[in-house]
């Protein structure tokens, strides 16, 4: 079971466009593996508690739990909005999941691992965690990245972090697929370092927040969100469940194949306090998570935030420009693990290029030309003629590159690939020439070969692209009348998709070009 999830939203605030991308991108990748032959499981949700939650909801004069829900709502429909099919709902109220928490604090206190301390050092109240002096820049200031920080002194309960730091930098050395892409690797060694002597607060006295999971060991604190989001990761895939609580089986889901995650929740929540967490309750190396880090997208080089105002609307621009056009878009223009500029224009250029034209254009004139010169009757054709065997071989090609590109998680490598094969067959249609084929009753053959290889071709991308864009590749298959294609998979596509003597139905244009009013 290929088990991918991604990190739960926090419910202080509306769905952006960051948060899209890494939905669409793990639904995609969740796809790619089905189609693939294997069975997958996608889990995503939403972190409902933190001191966050309760001063905007106070702000606002209603209750945490009211406010959190709310703001959830928002988020399950864009999801349903942009067709991200997950398995599995997270939400951080949810009693099962309070269960497994206070489990685990439970054990780790009953071991030790969990102690209380008194505490004067100061406090980011944006990122809701105690800083060090090693948070300080070469000026001796906390950087803008931490939001209000505050002095505070208060009696708090500790997990010992720093027991597990040796550990964690010899795992993280030895383990190159731990972090993807690599290159954020060294970021991670070097936040391992800063934690080597630092133990993590795990607690918030209910004097200053009471939205939160309760420390089963003292009523008078919850429980710190961080250690409580980052445990829906297992609990919501059964850790510690009951046979009837309605989680999956645990143990043919873990470990996570995969979290998909933002580069700023990398360190020091999802590769230091997370794994230091796993091993505290005595998960093994061969049980550890690989983090998908992902970049942002920002405005012209800068990146995207309320306070400036160039925050985009998800929602908005799949009302404008379509679900499934959104789609493409964010995983055609990113290369994952890399920032990149958000840009309209571009999303239209792509769209409008690469499926209005190209694609749009070859399923088009293929269907259309067959229906009229053929009667929409093929005829399989392995033609040895040299163009028609290029042909076969691009397309090949095309869907090892594909593949090769998706198992790394490259998306827009994988998308390149298929759009190279589409002009391929454009070319081929432009060398060939059906339109004038048909002319000639001594070409019917060639005819009918040439009109076949542009089909089977239809059919194979339909198939391959079906990740990205499901509804419109549902479209395609049902001109082809092939609606079976849709449970093909990668080791099932064959030359031959289209069997001989099968009847395409009529086209009808499946990517309507995007006309920008000036």
């Amino acid at each position: 079971m290929f088990y991918i999830t991604t990190a739960i939203d926090y419910t202080n605030g509306a769905p952006h466009i960051g948060h899209a991308y890494e939905k669409v991108l793990a639904d995609v990748i969740t796809r790619y593996r089905r189609l693939a032959g294997e069975e997958a499981y996608y889990l995503t949700g939403v972190d409902q508690h933190g001191q966050k939650v309760q001063q905007t909801a106070e702000k606002e004069g209603v209750n945490p739990a009211t406010f959190a829900q709310r703001n959830t709502k928002k988020f399950i429909k864009l999801w349903e909005k942009l067709g991200v099919d997950y398995d599995g709902w997270a939400e951080t109220v949810d009693p099962r999941h309070k269960a497994c928490v206070q489990n685990i604090l439970t054990r780790l206190h009953d071991e030790g691992q969990i102690y209380k301390k008194q505490y004067k050092g100061f406090y980011s109240v944006r990122q809701e965690q105690f800083l060090t002096d090693k948070e300080r820049d070469e000026h001796g200031n906390f950087g803008p990245e931490w939001g209000e920080v505050e002095e505070r002194d208060e009696e708090n309960y500790y997990f010992k972090l720093s027991e597990h730091a040796d550990w964690l930098r010899s795992y993280v050395e030895s383990h190159d697929d731990f972090v993807i892409p690599g290159f954020r690797t060294p970021e991670v060694l070097n936040a391992i370092d800063r934690a080597a002597d630092t133990d993590l607060c795990i607690s918030r006295p209910k004097e200053r927040l009471r939205w939160g999971i309760e420390l089963p060991f003292d009523t008078d604190y919850v429980t710190y969100v961080w250690f409580d989001a980052l445990i829906n990761y297992i609990s919501f895939a059964g850790y510690l469940a009951d046979d009837d609580s309605g989680l999956p089986d645990f143990d043919s889901l873990w470990p996570a194949n995969i979290h998909v995650l933002g580069k700023d929740i990398l360190v020091p929540s999802h590769s230091i306090y997370w794994p230091a967490m796993l091993h505290a309750i005595g998960f093994s190396d061969e049980q550890m998570p690989s983090l998908l880090v992902h970049g942002w997208w920002n405005i012209k080089g800068e990146k995207m935030s309320k306070s400036i105002g160039n925050v985009i609307d998800p929602d908005a621009l799949a009302e404008q420009f379509g679900p499934e056009t959104l789609r493409y878009y964010l995983v055609r223009d990113i290369t994952t693990g890399k920032d990149a500029d958000f840009d309209a224009d571009r999303l239209v250029m792509l769209y409008n290029t690469e499926l209005a034209n190209d694609l749009g254009n070859l399923c088009n004139r293929a269907l259309n030309m067959s229906k009229r010169f053929l009667g929409g009757t093929m005829q399989v054709s392995t033609s040895d003629d040299e163009d028609a065997s290029a042909l076969r071989q691009s397309l090949s090609d095309a869907t090892n590159a594909y593949q090769k590109a998706m198992a790394k998680y490259d998306t827009a490598a994988a998308l390149r690939a298929l759009n190279a094969h589409v002009s391929f067959c454009n070319g081929f249609a432009e060398r060939n020439r059906p339109w004038e084929l048909a002319k000639d009753d001594d070409q019917k053959e060639k005819l009918a070969s040439v009109l076949y290889h542009m089909i089977e071709s239809c059919a194979h991308i339909s198939v391959l692209l079906s990740p990205v864009t499901p509804g419109a590749c549902t479209k395609i298959q049902n001109q082809l009348r092939m609606p079976g294609l849709s449970e093909t998979t990668i080791p099932e596509l064959q030359w031959g998709l289209i069997p001989d003597g099968h009847e395409i139905g009529k086209p009808k244009p499946v990517f309507p070009r995007i006309q920008i009013e000036e």
